[in-house]
């Protein structure tokens, strides 16, 4: 029977999730005034998903493109609001890895560090303690000095990586980032998330298309299709179905 000490703690419990996006079909505003309310679209992205992770695992979500991958850690981050359904994070602190969430442009690379840390609800006096390890693990030069929309998507993803990987929270939410920069920060920035993931505390939840990542990092893999859980278990056991489900397409 296990004890209490070293029973597994919940760290991200999701239930039932719905999320919905609504858009206008392409009209006239003319067309849209008179016919106002009957032209509104409607893509359930989830319907109605449930799992939890525990604490120290790390989850691969897999999936075609349109499955609902990026909306679950956005919902999970808190930045989509669920239409139905609830997101447990049990009083732990989350980061989302993706490229083009959390940064103003205007702002300066350096600038931007402050504010995402500050998102991440970490003073001011922390992030500075931590700003000089950022900006040489970002490697981006001068580029750190000057605002964000001059950046390439290799820069940008250099920078957000840094950020996140250097303030640590208790639960890591990574969006397709690792697949992004030149072959050398691929390979520091990989090198990186496998020590940050060897923390025993630390809850990590990776999307990726590349189920190579996807198999030597995660414990568990969670296969949506159309917003829905396909199927959720050890690497070994999902990504093969995956692979055969995708060779019928």
């Amino acid at each position: 029977m296990a004890t209490k000490e070293n029973k597994k703690e919940i760290a991200v419990t999701v239930k039932n999730l719905h999320i919905t996006y609504r858009g206008l079909k392409k009209t006239s505003i003319r067309a849209s005034w008179k016919n106002f309310g009957n032209k509104v679209e409607l893509f359930h992205a989830l319907k109605g998903v449930s799992f939890e992770i525990e604490e120290g695992k790390i989850l691969g979500i897999i999936g075609k493109n349109g499955s609902g991958k990026s909306t679950m850690l956005r919902a999970i981050a808190g930045i989509f609001s669920p239409d139905k359904g609830s997101i447990d994070l049990h009083g732990r602190t989350i980061s989302l890895l993706s490229i083009g969430v959390g940064f103003n442009k205007k702002l300066t690379g350096k600038e931007n560090i402050y504010l995402s840390g500050m998102l991440l609800g970490f003073s001011e006096e922390e992030i500075a303690k931590k700003e000089k390890e950022i900006i040489e693990f970002a490697d981006i030069g001068d580029f750190i000095k000057k605002p964000v929309k001059t950046y390439s998507s290799g820069m940008y993803s250099k920078l957000a990586f840094a950020i996140t990987a250097i303030l640590e929270t208790d639960i890591t939410l990574i969006d397709e980032v690792l697949s992004v920069g030149d072959v050398q920060f691929k390979e520091k920035s990989y090198n990186k998330m496998k020590e940050l993931i060897s923390d025993e505390k630390r809850t990590v939840i990776i999307v990726s298309h590349s189920l190579g990542t996807i198999k030597e990092l995660c414990d568990e893999v969670l296969w949506l299709n159309d917003g829905e859980i396909k199927m959720i278990g050890k690497p070994d056991d999902v990504i093969p179905k995956y692979e055969e489900f995708m060779k019928q397409l």
